[in-house]
């Protein structure tokens, strides 16, 4: 079987080289982007190209069709297209014989949208899941070809989570990819019944309220962590990105302010949350430090 793949995140460098190991295929031609801001995940895919030659074409926003042209001169017999934030034109989905696969990590036909790493944790979800179907012009409701849960953790975080699914996303890659050398796969199609949609997130949604209740700030934090930004609060009109927070597991006076700070200790501040209970922020910069008493 011979795959053009599509790819420029931390996903798509795994998926690529889980292929590349396989003996019963063929990865034959590759689009990828330079280094991007757009992904905070971006990966480099090019030198895993040039370690295999495999001819690769960096896209250009402006010039799409130049992608399709492409891949028109290998021959293709289907597209994996995992981790690419662009919609792809229908010229490019029906290419191939086998169509595009694609790839979205949560749990399909619910959560479809953007950024659903983290809003699964945002929203304190307890699991989430690793889902490949079959691309069409449209967002993440096509059939699906592989679904596996993955449990979500109380400790867990974006980063974390991410590598959760990564590991169960490989193990996926070579059972269907398999199934599909051998005309063996099933397409499951979607039901719109149960279908939601996740918004992309703005710089706001990253902002602490204090007013919020501790658990709530907690999970922002754990899902804006490396290799995202950042929560962030507000110091001295000043934004603070915070990556590391526990609650707190004392209780406080409901008539103590939401955003005061209740202590500092070293680079970690106790900070005054919704109701009785407070969070620790952990591992701030020195000279982004309040003192006791202030609010944020």
């Amino acid at each position: 079987m011979r795959i053009g793949f599509i790819g420029c995140v931390e996903s798509s460098l795994l998926a690529l080289e889980t292929l590349v190991s396989m003996d019963n295929v063929e990865v034959v031609a590759v689009i990828t982007r330079r280094a991007t801001t757009v992904n905070a995940d971006f990966a480099d895919l090019i030198q895993l190209c040039k370690l295999n030659d495999i001819p690769y074409l960096f896209e250009e926003p402006t010039n799409r069709i130049m992608s399709t042209e492409f891949f028109r001169r290998y021959d293709l017999d289907i597209i994996y297209c995992i981790g690419w934030s662009y919609l792809l034109s229908k010229d490019l989905l029906d290419l191939t014989p086998q169509g595009v696969i694609g790839f979205h990590p949560a749990k399909l036909p619910a959560n479809r949208g953007r950024h659903p790493i983290i809003w699964a944790l945002v929203l304190g979800l307890n699991e989430t899941a690793s889902t490949f179907f079959k691309m069409d012009e449209s967002a993440d409701s096509d059939p699906i070809l592989s679904q596996e849960l993955v449990p979500i953790d109380a400790e867990d975080n974006a980063t974390s989570l991410y590598k959760k699914i990564l590991i169960t996303a490989k193990k996926q890659i070579i059972d269907f990819t398999n199934q599909l050398t051998s005309g063996t796969a099933v397409f499951n199609e979607q039901s719109s019944d149960l279908a939601t949609y996740w918004r992309k997130r703005c710089k706001e949604d990253g902002l602490i309220d204090w007013r919020m209740s501790a658990a709530a700030i907690h999970n922002l934090v754990r899902a804006l962590t490396f290799p995202y930004s950042g929560a962030e609060f507000i110091l001295r009109d000043k934004l603070v990105p915070v990556f590391c927070s526990t609650i707190d597991l004392n209780t406080y006076a409901e008539n103590i302010e939401p955003g005061k700070v209740l202590s500092v200790k070293g680079t970690s501040i106790l900070v005054k949350c919704y109701g009785i209970n407070s969070i620790w922020l952990h591992n701030l910069n020195e000279d982004q430090l309040p003192i006791v008493g202030e609010y944020l």
